[in-house]
């Protein structure tokens, strides 16, 4: 019951719109652990403080869509701007490039927000 609440509130403000103006995301892309080449690691991509929820978020490696992307429910802070977290595994190599791919209402184009390598 819980989440058909949340859910029903989540579609209610995206419908209403709170009368905001359109909220440009935050974005974090950084890897779970300290990265090492050759090493197993996970890479996320952080959005938050987005309005309206209706966003498009892409993992990519080398300019591709990453594969066994995952996906947290989108959820909304103490403010109703909403955040979600994506993830994936990778594997980083010398020369490889990751990006999250941010595509929402509030940029005219998809923003690209590039992982830096902490090695």
């Amino acid at each position: 019951m819980e989440l058909v609440l949340k859910v029903g509130v989540l579609v209610l403000i995206a419908l209403v719109g709170l009368g905001e103006a359109d909220e440009a995301p935050k974005v974090d892309v950084y890897s779970r652990k300290h990265a090492a080449y050759g090493e197993e690691n996970t890479l996320n991509c952080f959005v938050s403080g987005f309005h309206p929820p209706k966003i498009d978020i892409t993992l990519l490696k080398n300019g591709e869509p990453m594969s066994n992307v995952q996906y947290t429910d989108m959820s909304f802070n103490d403010k109703w701007y909403f955040q979600r977290l994506v993830y994936a595994p990778f594997t980083p190599k010398k020369g490889d490039i990751y990006v999250c791919r941010v595509a929402h209402s509030a940029f005219r184009e998809p923003q690209l927000f590039r992982w830096e390598e902490d090695f």
